[in-house]
Protein backbone atom coordinates (compact mmCIF):
# COMPACT_ATOMS: atom_id res chain seq x y z
CA UNK A 1 0.00 0.00 0.00
CA UNK A 2 1.53 3.14 -0.96
CA UNK A 3 0.43 6.90 -2.46
CA UNK A 4 -1.56 8.00 0.16
CA UNK A 5 -1.20 12.10 -0.17
CA UNK A 6 -3.05 11.79 -4.38
CA UNK A 7 -6.96 11.33 -2.95
CA UNK A 8 -6.69 13.97 -0.45
CA UNK A 9 -5.27 16.64 -2.93
CA UNK A 10 -7.75 15.57 -5.27
CA UNK A 11 -10.25 16.38 -2.46
CA UNK A 12 -8.78 19.46 -2.05
CA UNK A 13 -6.39 19.15 0.64
CA UNK A 14 -2.50 19.42 0.59
CA UNK A 15 -2.09 16.13 0.98
CA UNK A 16 -0.06 16.78 4.23
CA UNK A 17 0.19 15.99 6.74
CA UNK A 18 -1.60 12.68 7.52
CA UNK A 19 -0.58 11.48 10.38
CA UNK A 20 -2.48 13.07 12.93
CA UNK A 21 -5.19 10.91 12.49
CA UNK A 22 -2.88 8.07 13.69
CA UNK A 23 -1.71 10.44 16.56
CA UNK A 24 -5.78 10.77 17.44
CA UNK A 25 -6.29 6.56 17.45
CA UNK A 26 -3.37 6.26 19.69
CA UNK A 27 -2.38 8.93 21.87
CA UNK A 28 -5.21 10.96 22.53
CA UNK A 29 -6.42 11.06 25.96
CA UNK A 30 -10.45 11.08 27.21
CA UNK A 31 -9.74 14.14 29.76
CA UNK A 32 -6.98 15.94 28.80
CA UNK A 33 -6.06 18.11 25.36
CA UNK A 34 -2.46 16.76 23.75
CA UNK A 35 0.09 17.59 21.23
CA UNK A 36 2.37 15.40 19.39
CA UNK A 37 5.05 17.67 17.68
CA UNK A 38 6.57 15.61 15.57
CA UNK A 39 10.68 17.14 14.59
CA UNK A 40 11.60 15.51 11.33
CA UNK A 41 13.29 17.36 8.54
CA UNK A 42 9.75 19.50 8.59
CA UNK A 43 7.94 20.18 12.07
CA UNK A 44 4.20 19.41 12.60
CA UNK A 45 1.62 19.14 15.58
CA UNK A 46 -0.85 17.13 16.10
CA UNK A 47 -3.74 18.42 18.83
CA UNK A 48 -5.21 15.74 20.47
CA UNK A 49 -8.63 17.10 21.86
CA UNK A 50 -10.62 14.80 24.02
CA UNK A 51 -14.07 15.27 22.40
CA UNK A 52 -13.05 16.70 19.04
CA UNK A 53 -11.25 15.40 15.96
CA UNK A 54 -7.64 15.93 15.71
CA UNK A 55 -6.39 18.52 13.63
CA UNK A 56 -2.31 19.59 12.76
CA UNK A 57 -0.14 21.32 10.22
CA UNK A 58 3.42 22.18 10.08
CA UNK A 59 4.91 24.33 11.90
CA UNK A 60 7.65 25.05 9.94
CA UNK A 61 11.41 23.91 9.63
CA UNK A 62 12.51 21.12 12.61
CA UNK A 63 16.10 19.85 11.42
CA UNK A 64 16.44 20.67 7.66
CA UNK A 65 18.31 23.95 8.41
CA UNK A 66 20.24 22.56 11.17
CA UNK A 67 21.19 19.65 9.48
CA UNK A 68 21.85 21.63 6.29
CA UNK A 69 24.31 23.96 8.00
CA UNK A 70 26.48 22.06 10.50
CA UNK A 71 26.46 19.35 7.04
CA UNK A 72 28.19 22.74 4.97
CA UNK A 73 30.30 23.78 7.77
CA UNK A 74 31.52 20.28 9.64
CA UNK A 75 30.51 17.52 7.22
CA UNK A 76 28.21 16.06 9.70
CA UNK A 77 24.83 14.85 9.01
CA UNK A 78 23.47 16.40 12.31
CA UNK A 79 24.23 18.33 15.10
CA UNK A 80 24.50 15.61 18.35
CA UNK A 81 22.32 16.41 20.77
CA UNK A 82 23.07 20.25 19.88
CA UNK A 83 26.66 20.26 21.14
CA UNK A 84 27.58 22.76 18.27
CA UNK A 85 24.57 25.37 18.55
CA UNK A 86 25.19 25.04 22.00
CA UNK A 87 28.59 26.49 21.65
CA UNK A 88 27.09 29.58 19.91
CA UNK A 89 24.77 32.42 20.90
CA UNK A 90 21.73 33.22 19.48
CA UNK A 91 21.39 36.43 17.50
CA UNK A 92 17.85 38.44 18.41
CA UNK A 93 18.52 40.15 15.01
CA UNK A 94 18.71 37.40 12.75
CA UNK A 95 15.86 35.52 14.55
CA UNK A 96 13.48 37.85 14.43
CA UNK A 97 14.15 38.22 10.58
CA UNK A 98 13.87 34.64 10.02
CA UNK A 99 10.63 34.76 11.97
CA UNK A 100 9.08 37.45 9.86
CA UNK A 101 9.08 34.74 7.72
CA UNK A 102 5.02 34.90 5.93
CA UNK A 103 4.41 31.30 6.32
CA UNK A 104 4.77 31.22 10.10
CA UNK A 105 1.58 33.93 10.45
CA UNK A 106 -0.70 31.62 7.81
CA UNK A 107 -3.46 30.16 9.32
CA UNK A 108 -4.36 26.60 9.09
CA UNK A 109 -4.34 24.45 7.25
CA UNK A 110 -0.91 25.00 5.97
CA UNK A 111 1.85 22.86 4.67
CA UNK A 112 5.40 23.36 3.61
CA UNK A 113 8.64 21.56 2.85
CA UNK A 114 12.39 22.20 2.18
CA UNK A 115 11.17 23.94 -1.41
CA UNK A 116 10.77 26.80 1.26
CA UNK A 117 12.84 26.28 4.28
CA UNK A 118 16.55 25.61 2.54
CA UNK A 119 20.03 27.13 2.48
CA UNK A 120 19.07 28.74 0.06
CA UNK A 121 16.21 30.95 1.96
CA UNK A 122 18.46 30.81 4.82
CA UNK A 123 21.52 32.87 3.29
CA UNK A 124 19.17 35.54 1.80
CA UNK A 125 19.00 36.26 5.51
CA UNK A 126 22.48 36.06 6.05
CA UNK A 127 22.95 38.73 3.72
CA UNK A 128 22.31 41.37 6.60
CA UNK A 129 24.55 39.48 8.99
CA UNK A 130 28.30 38.36 7.13
CA UNK A 131 30.11 38.68 9.82
CA UNK A 132 27.80 36.13 11.94
CA UNK A 133 29.76 33.19 13.32
CA UNK A 134 28.65 29.53 12.00
CA UNK A 135 27.92 28.67 15.48
CA UNK A 136 26.08 31.48 16.48
CA UNK A 137 23.95 30.46 13.31
CA UNK A 138 23.56 27.51 14.21
CA UNK A 139 22.05 28.26 17.44
CA UNK A 140 19.93 30.91 15.74
CA UNK A 141 18.74 28.26 13.81
CA UNK A 142 18.01 26.16 17.04
CA UNK A 143 16.38 28.60 18.57
CA UNK A 144 14.32 29.09 15.50
CA UNK A 145 13.14 25.78 15.68
CA UNK A 146 11.98 26.05 19.11
CA UNK A 147 9.99 29.41 18.69
CA UNK A 148 7.84 28.57 15.27
CA UNK A 149 6.86 25.02 17.31
CA UNK A 150 6.29 26.95 20.70
CA UNK A 151 4.17 29.72 18.99
CA UNK A 152 1.84 27.37 17.22
CA UNK A 153 1.55 25.05 20.81
CA UNK A 154 0.51 28.09 22.92
CA UNK A 155 -1.94 28.93 20.74
CA UNK A 156 -3.60 25.63 22.12
CA UNK A 157 -5.17 24.97 25.48
CA UNK A 158 -3.37 21.44 26.23
CA UNK A 159 -1.94 19.54 29.26
CA UNK A 160 1.44 17.85 27.39
CA UNK A 161 3.57 18.09 24.64
CA UNK A 162 5.53 14.72 23.14
CA UNK A 163 7.60 14.74 21.09
CA UNK A 164 8.63 12.32 18.13
CA UNK A 165 10.61 12.09 15.04
CA UNK A 166 14.42 12.15 14.80
CA UNK A 167 14.75 15.66 16.91
CA UNK A 168 13.44 14.37 19.90
CA UNK A 169 16.64 12.49 20.57
CA UNK A 170 18.33 16.45 20.51
CA UNK A 171 18.42 17.16 24.23
CA UNK A 172 19.29 21.21 23.31
CA UNK A 173 16.14 21.11 20.88
CA UNK A 174 13.91 19.43 23.58
CA UNK A 175 15.18 21.61 26.07
CA UNK A 176 14.94 25.24 24.36
CA UNK A 177 11.26 23.57 23.09
CA UNK A 178 10.56 23.02 27.10
CA UNK A 179 11.62 27.16 27.78
CA UNK A 180 9.66 28.14 24.83
CA UNK A 181 6.60 27.03 25.97
CA UNK A 182 6.52 27.61 29.16
CA UNK A 183 7.26 25.37 32.87
CA UNK A 184 3.12 24.86 32.92
CA UNK A 185 3.38 22.61 30.40
CA UNK A 186 5.20 19.26 30.11
CA UNK A 187 7.94 17.93 27.52
CA UNK A 188 8.93 14.93 27.32
CA UNK A 189 8.68 12.12 24.47
CA UNK A 190 6.24 9.80 23.17
CA UNK A 191 8.35 6.91 25.17
CA UNK A 192 6.26 8.17 28.17
CA UNK A 193 3.55 7.01 25.56
CA UNK A 194 4.36 3.38 24.62
CA UNK A 195 6.28 4.27 21.65
CA UNK A 196 9.83 5.10 20.74
CA UNK A 197 10.00 8.61 18.42
CA UNK A 198 11.75 7.17 15.84
CA UNK A 199 9.39 4.92 15.59
CA UNK A 200 6.55 6.63 15.28
CA UNK A 201 5.73 8.02 11.70
CA UNK A 202 6.88 4.53 10.18
CA UNK A 203 4.00 3.24 12.95
CA UNK A 204 1.68 5.60 11.15
CA UNK A 205 2.24 4.76 7.95
CA UNK A 206 1.73 0.99 8.75
CA UNK A 207 -1.87 2.04 10.42
CA UNK A 208 -2.45 3.99 7.07
CA UNK A 209 -1.74 1.10 5.27
CA UNK A 210 -4.18 -1.11 7.51
CA UNK A 211 -6.80 1.82 7.21
CA UNK A 212 -6.59 1.28 3.36
CA UNK A 213 -7.09 -1.98 3.55
CA UNK A 214 -9.76 -2.18 5.48
CA UNK A 215 -11.80 0.83 3.40
CA UNK A 216 -11.70 3.39 6.12
CA UNK A 217 -11.69 6.54 5.92
CA UNK A 218 -9.26 9.17 7.53
CA UNK A 219 -10.68 12.77 9.12
CA UNK A 220 -8.16 15.24 7.22
CA UNK A 221 -11.11 18.01 7.24
CA UNK A 222 -9.72 19.91 9.95
CA UNK A 223 -5.72 19.05 8.83
CA UNK A 224 -5.15 19.27 5.64
CA UNK A 225 -8.17 21.10 4.39
CA UNK A 226 -9.93 18.46 1.95
CA UNK A 227 -13.87 18.45 1.08
CA UNK A 228 -14.05 15.78 2.87
CA UNK A 229 -12.38 12.27 4.34
CA UNK A 230 -10.94 9.93 2.03
CA UNK A 231 -9.98 6.52 1.32
CA UNK A 232 -6.49 6.86 1.25
CA UNK A 233 -3.62 5.23 -0.77
CA UNK A 234 -3.51 2.65 -3.36
CA UNK A 235 -3.45 -0.85 -2.58
CA UNK A 236 -0.79 -2.90 -4.75
CA UNK A 237 -1.49 -6.75 -4.87
CA UNK A 238 0.97 -8.98 -5.83
CA UNK A 239 -0.66 -11.88 -8.60
CA UNK A 240 -1.55 -15.15 -7.28
CA UNK A 241 0.89 -17.83 -8.33
CA UNK A 242 0.16 -20.68 -10.40
CA UNK A 243 1.00 -24.26 -9.76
Amino acid sequence: VGDFRSRDIAAGGQGAPLVPAFHQAVFAAPDETRVVLNIGGIANISVLPPDAPAFGFDTGPANTLLDGWIEAHHGHRYDHHGQWAASGRTIPALLERLLSEPYFARPAPKSTGRNLFNLSWLKQHLQAHPDAAAADVQATLLALTAESTAQAIRAQKLSAVYLCGGGAENAGLAQAIQQAVGPETLVQSTHALGIAPQAVEASGFAWLARQRVHEAPIPLTRITGSRHDSILGAWHKAPSRQH
